[in-house]
């Protein structure tokens, strides 16, 4: 199996922002959904500096709403820093069935650019190795806003030099807290992808709904999980002409957090 082109927001490098992060702001919108939304990182003023752990599985290997590996889903391991809105990362992903190799090294800086407006910019570098060999560069951006609490919406771009195009997504995230260290979130992702994914078509890509759900077992250890589900437009109806399997996904995942 090929690389897969990862827009950024891995399910777990940013996962672990916005877990760790966010643990005690149910406003805010968790990622875990797609792997491919940059999340907000938020201002630390308490703990400026901070050391985050994250291990992951899913089901199946999602992204750009297509499945990157013919068998079985993929682990995930991450390690991260993060200096008051500054975040460096480095994120290894292992098929479960197949062999399958993914490495990603990233940084990411958040900011604000007004009150409940929050932004980030970051880099990648990505280098997998399966029946072949791949690696790309990544350049991404997000927007978060949070002003009304049970609903954040949000913007994701990333730009790949490989593919020469870039990749949009606009979600809408609903977290309520169900009690003190069980929250839920609902949330629905529009994608368009313009020559990143596939050069043919530009456009409507694919659109992707589940709930996320996020458990603080203790002040610096999270466990969350989600299960999502991704309807093909036409993006993927060109790219998969003639094939007579389903081009919709359904998958889950599930990841512990350790931050210290």
């Amino acid at each position: 199996m090929g690389m897969k082109q990862i827009t950024f927001s891995l399910a777990t490098s940013m996962l672990l922002v916005s877990t760790v992060t966010f643990a005690n702001e149910p406003g805010q919108a968790t990622s875990i959904d797609d792997s491919h939304i940059t999340n907000i990182i938020a201002h630390s003023d308490a703990q400026p500096l901070e050391f985050i752990l994250d291990m992951g599985w899913d089901s199946e290997y999602i992204s750009e709403g297509r499945n990157n590996l013919d068998h079985g889903g993929i682990y995930w391991g991450t390690a991260a820093v993060q200096y008051q809105d500054l975040v460096i990362y480095t994120t290894v992903g292992r098929g479960d069935s197949e062999t399958y190799t993914e490495w990603n090294f990233g940084l990411e800086y958040g900011f604000s650019i007004a009150e409940n407006l929050e932004a980030s910019i970051g880099y990648q570098r990505i280098e997998a190795y399966g029946d072949e060999r791949g690696s790309d560069n990544e350049l991404f951006a997000s927007l978060s806003y949070s002003a009304v609490e049970w609903l954040t919406p949000s913007m994701a771009y990333t730009y790949s030099t490989e593919a020469g195009g870039y990749f949009i997504e606009a979600s809408l995230h609903s977290s309520w807290p169900v009690t003190e260290q069980l929250t839920l979130t609902p949330y629905v992702t529009q994608a368009f992808d313009f020559q990143y994914a596939t050069e043919a078509h530009n456009g409507p890509n694919h659109f992707q709904f589940g709930i996320e759900a996020e458990y603080q077992t203790s002040s610096n250890l999270v466990l969350s999980g989600h299960i999502s589900h991704t309807l093909a437009q036409e993006d993927i109806k060109q790219e998969q002409q003639g094939s007579h399997d389903s081009l919709d996904q359904t998958y889950a995942g599930i990841h512990l957090t350790w931050s210290f």
